[in-house]
Parts: C-alpha cells; sequence; structure tokens
C-alpha cells in the first residue's frame, strides 16, 4: 500500500481533539493542575496552533485558561470541528464533529464529562456516524460511558488467522448499528467496577468482489446476511493518569466480560473477555519524553464462534488504533494477542512539534485448538504538532510498516494509546 498526500483542515483550533480511523473528538479539558499560577506561567511558555494562526493574523491570543470562581456546574463548552484526513481504510474522508464539556461539580478533582458526536463520509462511500459520552457524577463517584455508532462500511477482508496473504483480500459491505453502554461505581481511588448492555447488528452484509474465486465457499461459510450479538457487560477500569488525552504518567486498565445470550436477542451464546493495559514511564521527572507501553487481548473464552465481522481482528480495538502499519481488518481469528510500545519526545522547548517511534507486534488464532499463528510486526514513526497546549492534544501524523510490504499513513487527532 503506497503512501498518499495527507492534508487536515481545521477550521476551529481553540478545541482539543482526539480521533482515530473515524476520528473520535474529546473536549477541551481544563485540568485542576491548570488553575494554579504556577500553571498559568507554564503556559504562558507554550505553543500550540491557535498561538501560530494569532501570532500570523496579529491577534492577541485567546485567554483559555478557566478558573474555578469562573466554572459553574453543568456550564457548557461547545467545539466544533470540520476536517478532513487519510487513513489506509477510509482514504481520504471528511468530517463534521461536535463536542460539548461540562463539570458536574466544582470540586478541584472533578473529572471533565463530555458528549461528542459526528458525521464522516470517505472517498469509498462509508458513512460513520457515533455518539460517545463519558459522565462522570458529582465527585467523579459515578462514570457512565457510551458508544452508539452508525455504520454503512464497504471495506476490505482477508479471512482467518495470522497467516493469510494480503492477496486474500477481498471487499465486502454491510450496515453496522453498536449500541454499547456501562454505568461504573467508585470502588477505591481511581477504581471502578460496573455493568452494562452491548448490542452488535449487522445487515446487508454482501460480498462486492464477486470475481474473487476463492472466496465463495467462505463467504457461505462464515459471513451471513445479518448478525445479532447481544449481552450483559461486565466491566472494571483502574485509572490513575491525570490527563487522559496526552497521558504523561500513570497507568489505565480496562477489563470487560462479555457474555451474549440468545434469550436477549443474540443469535448465538457466546462469551469474550477483553484486557487491556497501558503504562506510561518518565524516565527523569523533569523530561518531556514518555515510553508508553500498551497490551490489548481480546479473547473469545466460551459458547460458539462468534459470528465473523465480531471476531477479534486488526484495527476493531473501540477507538480503531491497534496495527498501526496494517490495513483494518488485516488479521482476523477467535483470539488476539497485541502489544505496542511508543517513545513519545518534544523537538521544540515550545511544545509546538513533538515526534515519536513506534512498534507493535499483534498474533491471531484461528480456532480454538491452534494458538497463536505467527506474530505479526509493525513499526514507524511520526509527528506530533500541538492542538492545544493546557488539555495537550496533538495532531498526529504517523507512517507504519508491517509484512509483505505492507504501509501507510495514519492520522489521529490525538495519542493513539
Amino acid at each position: 500500500m503506497g503512501v498518499m498526500p495527507v492534508i487536515v483542515l481545521f477550521c476551529l483550533l481553540f478545541c482539543s481533539a482526539d480521533a482515530n480511523a473515524q476520528f473520535r473528538v474529546v473536549p477541551d479539558s481544563i485540568f485542576a493542575t491548570h488553575h494554579s499560577p504556577e500553571a498559568k506561567t507554564y503556559f504562558a511558555k507554550q505553543t500550540d496552533l491557535s498561538d501560530v494562526f494569532s501570532n500570523i493574523f496579529k491577534k492577541e491570543p485567546q485567554q483559555r485558561i478557566d478558573t474555578l470562581a469562573e466554572q459553574k456546574p453543568f456550564k457548557l463548552h461547545w467545539s466544533t470541528v470540520p476536517a478532513v484526513g487519510y487513513t489506509l481504510q477510509t482514504g481520504f474522508a471528511a468530517l463534521l464533529s461536535e463536542n460539548v464539556a461540562f463539570y458536574t461539580s466544582l470540586a478541584s478533582n472533578q473529572k471533565i464529562s463530555s458528549i461528542s458526536t459526528s458525521i464522516t463520509y470517505s472517498q469509498y462511500n462509508q458513512i460513520i456516524l457515533p455518539l460517545q459520552a463519558d459522565i462522570w457524577s458529582k465527585k467523579n463517584k459515578y462514570n457512565f460511558i457510551l458508544d452508539w455508532r452508525y455504520m454503512d462500511y464497504p471495506s476490505t477482508t482477508f479471512g482467518l488467522g495470522g497467516k493469510t496473504l494480503i492477496t486474500d483480500g477481498y471487499t465486502i459491505d454491510f450496515n453496522y448499528a453498536k449500541i454499547h453502554q456501562a454505568l461504573l461505581r467508585r470502588v477505591n481511588k481511581n477504581l471502578y467496577a460496573g455493568i452494562g448492555y452491548y448490542l452488535d447488528y449487522f445487515w446487508n452484509v454482501r460480498e462486492l468482489d464477486a470475481s474473487h474465486q476463492d472466496t465463495v465457499s467462505f463467504v457461505k461459510d462464515k459471513i451471513t446476511n445479518t448478525s445479532v450479538s447481544s449481552g450483559i457487560a461486565f466491566r472494571i477500569i483502574y485509572d490513575s493518569r491525570l490527563n487522559q488525552i496526552n497521558p504523561q504518567q500513570g497507568t489505565y486498565a480496562n477489563i470487560v466480560y462479555r457474555p451474549n445470550f440468545t434469550f436477549l436477542g443474540s443469535d448465538l451464546n457466546w462469551q469474550s473477555l477483553l484486557l487491556e493495559f497501558r503504562k506510561y514511564i518518565k524516565f527523569r521527572p523533569s523530561s518531556k519524553n514518555v515510553l508508553a507501553l500498551w497490551s490489548y487481548n481480546w479473547l473469545t473464552v466460551g459458547g460458539a464462534e462468534p459470528p465473523y465481522l465480531m471476531l477479534p481482528s486488526t484495527g476493531w480495538d473501540d477507538f480503531f488504533n491497534t496495527g498501526r502499519g496494517y490495513i483494518q481488518s488485516r488479521f482476523r481469528g477467535r483470539d488476539m494477542f497485541y502489544l505496542e510500545s511508543e517513545y513519545r519526545f518534544q523537538i521544540t522547548n515550545n511544545g509546538l512539534l513533538g515526534g515519536v517511534v513506534f512498534a507493535n507486534a499483534e498474533s491471531f488464532s484461528k480456532s480454538v485448538t491452534s494458538g497463536g499463528q505467527t506474530v505479526a510486526p509493525g513499526y514507524g514513526l511520526g509527528v506530533r504538532i500541538k492542538l492545544n497546549k493546557f488539555s495537550g492534544a496533538n495532531l498526529c501524523v504517523d507512517y507504519g510498516f508491517g509484512t509483505e510490504g505492507s504501509r501507510g499513513i495514519a492520522v489521529n487527532l490525538g495519542e493513539v494509546f
């Protein structure tokens, strides 16, 4: 896969954005530490794209630090972001995103809540319409997480297991409705547990590459016109990060056990387990550089075999970020084991420019008994441009390499993990 030019246009640069293949947007967070006089002095020395444009057009930089005295519970902070981007799976895509952020109390450790939506249309006639919410109650006692999406999504798939070839790829089209939500309660400092309901519904699933001779039997055996997966989600989250948009320290762990039941409308009874872990390390407290580690393990743990489009697959994590260097859906199997490391470093002292080098590895099993079937490595490098110095949000442009000559550019608004 060759490299194509990348263009990202922002009509509003005063918001914090965090996106992936479908350009997820998160709010312009004002964290408690930003309210101190020392924080204001520090941020005054930093530069982001808003400052650059203010200098170009000879305007005074906008004052974007809110004091606690100026805040009000449920005061809404709106952000709108029109943009153009590129990913391997979507090609060039245009989107319009809308976000609202607010606090539910004025406590100094109150986490910011956000609701985001967008509409994306790509050169491959894909339509992506998400609605996402991350709501924190007063004093962070409860956390409500919502992820709803509609997708009309012509895309490439390659079959099962880790030994498929890039030439095995063929195009399928489907409509997809994702309705995931969960309510978690704090059980200890930084530790939350709760329950939710997950529904994944695929319809109008069909093969577009009718001339692909090797896929006829596979399509008949594995891909049906519709599939429904409906179940309960039990979630445990540990999060000690101070900044979820651009973490500089801390640990994040996410465990999701999902049993799907026919009495809830699922086609089959089957269970999955997600084990996710992230760690952010600074070798010196004063350093601006961070080593980030990510483990993402998506397992089928019992019952029938999940529908083909619900099996663990490259780039089908919640924010479509696993497997840089490969196209989405490049590998698929009953179990997915994934590791990634990324070293993030500052290039300019004012924080405007940064860079990363990264490496990842993924392994997929084709059946219950086969285990991991080879390891597919990926690696690459990227640049970071500061969009908002207060939230830490970056524009991220990465160039990744995989096996069989796989390579390509990925554009994200915000860190990959």
